[in-house]
């Protein structure tokens, strides 16, 4: 598709009020201010206990990439499946969402969320769960090494 796609980065840990209102990060918010729909896209993850979510364009791009898969696949039905999972939720007026229920019992998130930065998405999880989780993905980074493929077009190799 040849766009630009929005870019999270860090962590922010934000108070979920007893509405189930929480403040999305203003950079997050800033990363998708130019789309057509204004607020996010949010799922439950299919690997984790916690929220999967995006800006509408990264929702399309995953729209036309399942428009290239056979349409009684396995993998066009899951994506399906994430779609129908999926749900809009806007910004009020202070950058804020509401979090609905089902989304934040998979997350088991109660009175804080951490939104954290994956590149083109970003996830929101309870923040005892994400310290665990990092501190996981950190040892297994330390003991596997963690190297980038060469961009796609590149005609450098790896160096070791």
């Amino acid at each position: 598709m040849g766009e630009e796609v929005e870019l999270f980065l860090s962590t922010f840990v934000n108070k979920v009020d007893r509405k189930g209102r929480v403040s999305v990060p203003a950079t997050f918010r800033a990363a998708v201010a130019d789309q057509s729909f204004p607020g996010i896209v949010v799922f439950p993850s299919f690997k984790y206990e916690a929220l999967d979510a995006s800006g509408i364009k990264r929702i399309e791009e995953m729209t036309a990439r399942q428009n290239t898969l056979d349409e009684f696949s396995d993998e066009h039905e899951n994506i399906g499946m994430l779609f129908a999972m999926s749900q809009p939720l806007p910004f009020d007026t202070e950058g804020r969402i509401v979090l609905p229920e089902n989304l934040a019992g998979h997350a088991h998130i109660t009175d804080s969320a951490a939104f954290v930065g994956l590149g083109k998405s970003f996830q929101i999880w309870e923040p005892n769960r994400f310290a665990d989780h990092q501190a996981a993905l950190i040892e297994r980074a330390r003991l596997q090494g963690t190297r980038l493929p060469p961009l796609a077009g590149s005609n450098s190799r790896s160096r070791e």
